[in-house]
């Protein structure tokens, strides 16, 4: 009879599952698709296990397998983006709204606590906030598959070449050529700089943030926003720049958010609010879930991702706010 090492055993395993979800997250661009890899990588390295002979370490075994699933789910001709890289920004016109994206089509958010543990080092945590960032995720899916691979491996989770190689079943020259070639995409693509952890004056923007939406206070939000703040409303292709035009949209089309109470966490590496909407059966009802860049003492952008269904559940929000 066979006997299974006890490092395949299901809780051992299953120790490996968040760096697996924040390796497959960042390779699909996809929240739920992410945890639905690593989900198909345990029940194969499980079915497998008894085959497993131990020339390589059980981690990059698993990575191996979420490496193969996630070429597998990468092989659309479309790539996930952000609205703001499919097209210019548009005015505050519900017209527009027509323009609707397919679920396959843009980045969807994910929890920090999923894929980052937050109790390590701090320099660590801030830099895989920022590998988790929207502008880098969508920076990532103009990569080929092996590229982009290749790029998260070596580095955002710094592993060695050598050990890249293996997972690929490949050689250290082909790693190192992949790596240049992500790079100079990647220079081209992603042009956000470096952030800083929240310091105790942005945190107060935020506080001042969730009071002003949820009173719906138009001239307090005006007085926390850059003049050229971007709102955008996935899955609608539809996005907003500017102050003056995000306002209009609130006071306007989005008037139905008077009243919104909001609960707050951590998305993409940023501060992320659960927008409840007020229902007229009683309560609040799930609406959005809101990403917030800050970018010095005022908000540079507003994603309002509004598929509810997938990212409130997965977030762990409640289903419903009562009255």
């Amino acid at each position: 009879m066979t006997t299974v090492s006890p490092d395949l055993a299901p809780e051992q395993l299953d120790a490996h599952r968040r760096a697996l979800t924040g390796y497959c997250y960042r390779l699909l661009g996809s929240g739920a698709e992410a945890e639905d890899a690593v989900q198909e990588t345990m029940v194969r390295a499980w079915r497998a296990a008894e085959r497993f002979e131990g020339r390589s370490s059980t981690k990059t075994w698993l990575f191996r397998i979420a490496t193969n699933v996630c070429t597998d789910m990468m092989r659309s001709p479309q790539r996930r983006a952000r609205p703001v890289d499919l097209g210019p920004a548009r005015p505050p016109d519900p017209v527009h709204l027509a323009d609707v994206l397919a679920d396959d089509r843009w980045i969807t958010p994910i929890a920090d606590a999923s894929v980052i543990d937050l109790h390590g080092d701090p320099a660590d945590v801030a830099a895989a906030r920022d590998s988790i960032r929207l502008a880098f995720v969508s920076a990532l899916q103009h990569l080929p598959a092996t590229q982009r691979a290749v790029l998260v491996l070596r580095e955002v989770l710094h592993w060695p070449a050598a050990e890249v190689a293996e997972l690929l079943d490949t050689t250290v020259a082909a790693v190192n050529s992949a790596l240049q070639r992500a790079r100079a995409t990647m220079a081209t693509v992603h042009t956000d700089t470096p952030t800083e952890p929240l310091d105790a004056a942005q945190l107060e923007v935020l506080a001042r943030y969730v009071d002003a939406f949820e009173r719906y206070d138009m001239d307090a939000l005006a007085s926390l926003l850059h003049d050229d703040v971007i709102q955008t409303m996935p899955p609608y292709a539809m996005w907003l720049q500017g102050r003056d035009d995000v306002l209009a949209w609130y006071a306007g089309p989005g008037i139905g958010c008077a009243g919104s109470r909001l609960l707050a966490g951590h998305a993409n590496g940023c501060a992320a609010f659960a927008q409840y909407r007020v229902d007229p059966t009683g309560g609040h009802s799930p609406w959005a879930l809101q990403v917030i860049e800050v970018c010095g003492d005022r908000i540079a952008a507003v994603h309002s991702f509004l598929d509810t269904a997938e990212s409130f559940a997965r977030f762990g929000f409640p289903p419903h706010l009562p009255a």
